[in-house]
């Protein structure tokens, strides 16, 4: 694919955005260095100019008459697997040792691991050669826990991220590590622990070739895989946080809708931004009422691009199809509000809209969804669909 670049014939000023470079009345910027997803490449550079989009090709004509050489940068394909020295178990934290760095634009495929123990496993009914070797190992081996229970491979520094920043990441690629999930709850755990005072857990095959698991004998469920846990370190002053809630970091967000082809946009809180990812789900439902989904190990391939001084201070997230706002609070109506908020901003900032018109066209055309009711701070997540908008 042809590397795109874009291109601004204006008289107007422009200030404030470096990836924007000013040539007399011509700006140019070089998407082919950070491929911005259209609602970022549309506002960051729009003005009162035309705007003209083509291919690299083509513009080379406007290159030479202008003088201006700008590189593609590099695009390096890593892979992170999950082993004792790749894995922080339970946590986000600023202060935590990268275990990979990476530049804006890089893409990395990562090993992940579900958040059980071997012998439960087993006790479970997955036969012993289906658990991996390398859950065994972080088992035998990880003494650094704690105060949550996710396996979370990273953090990965991304070179370049500075607070003020925004990461974008781009999911890929989703595919399945192992042939079965598990769903399971505890006592005192989930959204009505008064109704299921005992633990019990459930192992689910999953069928890879027809994407299906197999809850009972007429019971078959199409799979979604996507990570329930995908966040950066919090601001430094935070200290080591729980994996479990999530919040201006993102993390434990438990979104269904983040699979294949959507893209997480993450507020950076400290340099290198260091990025976590686990807690695999082969599927879910909205809510995920009693505290576990298809819990399954999963392979994920995520491109980061660095955003710089956008100044964006909530998660939010975009599909092919909707525009995706969050909300996260111990308390489900403020939850409710912030993702609300957080909607109305975005249109505002994206789409021009007023305040007012924001506010209602949230009302009409947006859908807002309990995301999951059982992290410690609830989750709630906005769906505005991307055809309204012509």
């Amino acid at each position: 694919m042809l590397a795109e670049i874009s291109l601004f014939v204006s008289s107007v000023p422009y200030k404030g955005h470096p990836e924007c470079i000013k040539i007399k009345n011509l700006r140019i910027r070089n998407t082919a260095q950070r491929e911005l997803p259209r609602p970022a490449r549309m506002t960051k550079c729009r003005t009162s100019g035309t705007l003209l989009r083509m291919s690299l090709r083509r513009i080379i004509v406007a290159f030479l008459l202008s003088i201006l050489s700008i590189p593609a940068a590099a695009q390096n394909s890593l892979r992170l697997p999950a082993t004792p020295k790749t894995v922080a178990w339970g946590y986000y934290d600023a202060a935590a040792p990268p275990v990979l760095t990476i530049k804006s634009g890089d893409t990395v495929q990562f090993d992940t691991l579900l958040t059980n123990s071997p012998k439960r496993l087993e006790s479970a009914g997955v036969p012993p050669a289906q658990v991996e070797q390398t859950l065994r190992d972080i088992y035998d081996q990880v003494t650094n826990k704690g105060p949550g229970g996710h396996i979370l491979t990273g953090p990965v520094f991304i070179e370049t991220a500075e607070p003020g920043d925004t990461l974008e990441v781009r999911i890929q690629k989703i595919d399945l590590a192992i042939p079965y999930a598990y769903n399971g709850f505890g006592p005192g755990r989930g959204f009505l622990p008064e109704d299921f005072p005992a633990s019990n857990i459930k192992i689910i095959p999953l069928d890879k070739k027809k994407m299906t698991a197999q809850f009972a004998p007429n019971i078959e469920i199409p799979l979604h895989p996507f990570f329930g846990s995908m966040g950066v370190a919090p601001p430094p002053s935070a200290g080591r946080i729980n994996s479990a809630p999530p919040g201006i970091h993102a993390g434990n967000m438990d979104n269904k809708e983040l699979v294949a082809g959507a893209t997480l946009f993450l507020p950076v809180h400290t340099k290198g931004a260091l990025f976590f990812i686990g807690d695999g789900h082969a599927g879910q439902g909205n809510g995920e009422v009693d505290i576990t989904a298809m819990e399954t190990s999963l392979v994920g391939t995520l491109q980061f691009i660095v955003h710089k001084g956008t100044g964006q201070k909530y998660p939010r997230a975009e599909t092919p199809t909707h525009y995706i706002s969050m909300g996260f609070d111990e308390d489900l109506t403020q939850a409710t509000k912030i993702a609300v908020r957080e909607m109305i901003s975005f249109l505002m900032a994206e789409k021009h809209l007023s305040h007012e018109d924001a506010y209602m066209l949230t009302s009409v055309a947006g859908d807002v969804d309990i995301t999951q009711l059982v992290d410690g701070n609830k989750g709630v997540h906005v769906m505005l669909p991307k055809n309204i908008f012509k």
